[in-house]
């Protein structure tokens, strides 16, 4: 018998929802299937991680999501909700994954401007989100 005394290591993200204004609409998040390949790696996940606040929107020809892009023509143009939690995007090597499951934020109050960096929102897709309060 053999023991496997590998070295392994793990990353992991602190959540920030400092976007999110109180808790008003948190317990109603529906899922999602994201789809990486449509994220860019140095502009959505630097680090490895997707983080929660980026605007997505939804690929029609598959169903999955992606970043929300008022200026794409394959449905992502419409702005579908906020990725309510952060979500891994890359292996433990570093390999893109394909897709990962998260939920969405769709109703309740929102800071736009403790949103991520890249979060992706415009005046468009904030529009697209008529059940969101944008302080």
């Amino acid at each position: 018998m053999s023991s496997d005394i590998s070295v392994r290591s793990s990353n992991y993200q602190v959540e920030d929802r400092s976007w999110l204004v109180g808790q008003h609409g948190a317990d109603v998040t529906p899922g999602v299937m994201l789809d990486v390949s449509k994220f860019t790696k140095a502009t959505h996940f630097p680090n490895g991680f997707i983080p929660s606040g980026t605007a997505l929107g939804k690929v029609t020809a598959t169903g999955l999501y992606g970043p929300y892009d008022n200026a794409a023509n394959d449905g992502r143009e419409v702005c579908a909700g906020l990725l309510f939690s952060s979500l891994r995007a890359v292996d433990q090597v570093g390999n893109n994954l394909a897709k990962v499951g998260g939920a969405r934020f769709i109703h309740g109050a929102v800071n736009a401007a403790k949103l991520p960096a890249n979060s992706g929102i415009d005046a468009a897709g904030k529009t697209d989100l008529p059940l969101i309060i944008w302080l």
